[in-house]
């Protein structure tokens, strides 16, 4: 439910947005090796008053958040958005104690394994 906020003005609400941002390095792949990227996901919450705004917000966030440094070989790492895969509205709006912020469903858990290493650490009892 959305409050309202002075002269008629839609209160902000809380948004989730799920961004997911590459890491590239300036200098190229070693002899033999195939080029290693490195991916992120990143759930950010902002406040807004509709999505549209929600997720300009968060692009202005990620855009932000490019940043750049050296690594182990000298070569400089930068960080990428690469997309803004989803923002709705945080499940639950009061957000001063316990509250859900985001779900998704999927299909397809041996991808989900895959692409998750935290729980296939948990599987090895780890």
């Amino acid at each position: 439910m959305t409050g309202r906020t002075g002269a008629g003005q839609p209160a902000p609400q809380p948004y989730v947005a799920q961004v997911v941002r590459e890491a590239t390095t300036s200098g190229p792949a070693p002899a033999g090796e195939p080029e290693q990227l490195l991916y992120q996901e990143n759930f950010v919450l902002v406040h807004a008053v509709d999505e549209r705004s929600a997720r300009e917000r968060v692009e202005r966030w990620a855009r932000a958040a490019e940043t750049g440094s050296l690594n182990d070989r000298q070569e400089t790492g930068t960080w990428r958005l690469k997309t803004i895969v989803d923002v709705k509205e945080a499940e639950d709006a009061g957000l001063g104690g316990d509250a859900g912020l985001y779900t998704r469903h999927f299909r397809d858990g041996a991808a989900y394994e895959r692409v998750e290493p935290l729980l296939a650490r948990e599987d090895d009892g780890a």
